[in-house]
């Protein structure tokens, strides 16, 4: 690539990865080109073993001393699926939209990043990207080894933004400070198998379970505050494989999970399912993944300096925001002040994944913005 970085073609050639997590696909290689161009000295690395990997992850560093700004994201994507109307990893700009796997979720907002970084070259402090192959998997091996491989070299940025798909009806009109905390319960009851018409030879599964969510089900876990919405359980999966309408089931399971605000722990979560389940059924097993917990950036300086590069660039006036789902941000802000902003989510992980070329311009403009009031350039 020669010239000015366009955001709009480092997008296109990261869509002609097929980074389909954990794969690469070549991308971190895409990317490691334009910023060395630029300066930054990139360490790439991998981590992790099969299943869940090896996975590529990368930091790439600018300068040196405070502030320590950071961009953070993920270049892997996930699977394609059936039914687009062209490749999904052959970009196409096809009216005012560029199409692909990743034009959104979140390749475009990397692209956008790198066109702004290269407009700011000569700043004071640490520019940093962190970047993982590891977000769209069980994010295991991706931001949270970022971060071991950061703190064994002490270094630690003043302010993260992660550059997720953000915006919900036009770009500029989100910004998320904060996200909720996310548990997966796995609960097995045994019986005994048997003849329907001889349930005193049997023991039914079933009717344990049933009292076991009735429960969880009935707890109130909260009200919601200020920032979050309230708390809530959702049963997600039932499974009863008697196979026979005669036949009372040897074993019943069910899956459930938790979004939770910053009111709750998820180890405090877990341990009520437990003790629900074992009050009502002693030999039941409960097997529990806290995918993160729920955090909450205070609006401040950071979210001060975001939102107003967005209201000068757009003329829109984000709204603070903690809805959706999980993102690498619950693992960023245990170590910084935290936010995302990044472009509209609507085609995101759908088919015809699309953003809007125009979108992603804009979007280098305002990461440019947040990057000089970040920084006093020279």
């Amino acid at each position: 690539m020669t010239g000015p970085i366009d955001p709009v073609a480092l997008t296109a050639d990261l869509i002609r990865c097929p980074s389909v997590t954990p794969a690469d696909g070549g991308a971190q290689g895409v990317l490691t080109a334009a910023l060395e161009a630029q300066g930054f000295t990139v360490h790439r690395f991998t981590s992790g073993e099969a299943p869940h990997g090896p996975v590529e992850n990368m930091v790439a560093i600018r300068g040196h001393g405070a502030p320590h700004f950071a961009f953070a994201g993920h270049s892997d994507v996930v699977p394609a699926g059936q039914g687009w109307t062209g490749g999904a990893f052959e970009p196409e700009i096809r009216g005012d939209l560029l199409y692909g796997r990743g034009a959104v979720d979140m390749k475009g907002a990397i692209a956008a990043f790198i066109a702004a970084a290269e407009r700011v070259p000569d700043h004071e402090g640490t520019l940093s990207l962190l970047i993982t192959g590891d977000e769209e998997g069980p994010a295991i091996h991706g931001t949270r080894a970022i971060i071991d491989w950061m703190d064994a070299r002490g270094i630690r940025p003043d302010m993260v933004l992660v550059g997720e798909p953000t915006s919900d009806v036009r770009l500029g009109d989100t910004l998320k400070i904060g996200r909720r905390g996310s548990i997966n319960a796995w609960i097995a009851v045994p019986g005994t198998q048997g003849h329907v018409a001889y349930p005193h030879l049997a023991d039914n599964p079933v009717t344990r379970l049933v009292r076991i969510l009735g429960r969880l089900q009935r707890w109130h876990l909260d009200d919601g505050n200020a920032w979050f919405q309230p708390s809530n359980l959702e049963v997600t999966d039932i499974e009863v494989a008697s196979g026979a309408t005669n036949i009372i089931p040897g074993v019943a399971k069910a899956r459930l999970n938790i979004r939770f605000n910053d009111e709750q722990q998820g180890a405090a979560l877990e341990a009520e399912i437990r003790r629900v389940t074992a009050e009502e059924a002693p030999r039941a097993t409960v097997e529990a993944m806290i995918s993160g917990e729920a955090f909450l950036t205070e609006p401040g300086v950071l979210s001060s300096l975001v939102s107003n590069a967005i209201r000068d660039v757009t003329g829109v006036e984000p709204a603070y925001s903690t809805t959706g789902g999980t993102s690498d941000a619950r693992f960023l802000s245990q170590i910084a002040p935290t936010v995302e902003f990044g472009l509209c989510n609507a085609t995101m992980h759908k088919l015809d994944e699309a953003v809007a070329v125009e979108d992603l311009r804009v979007l280098a403009d305002v990461y440019e913005a947040v990057l000089r009031s970040a920084f006093t350039s020279i």
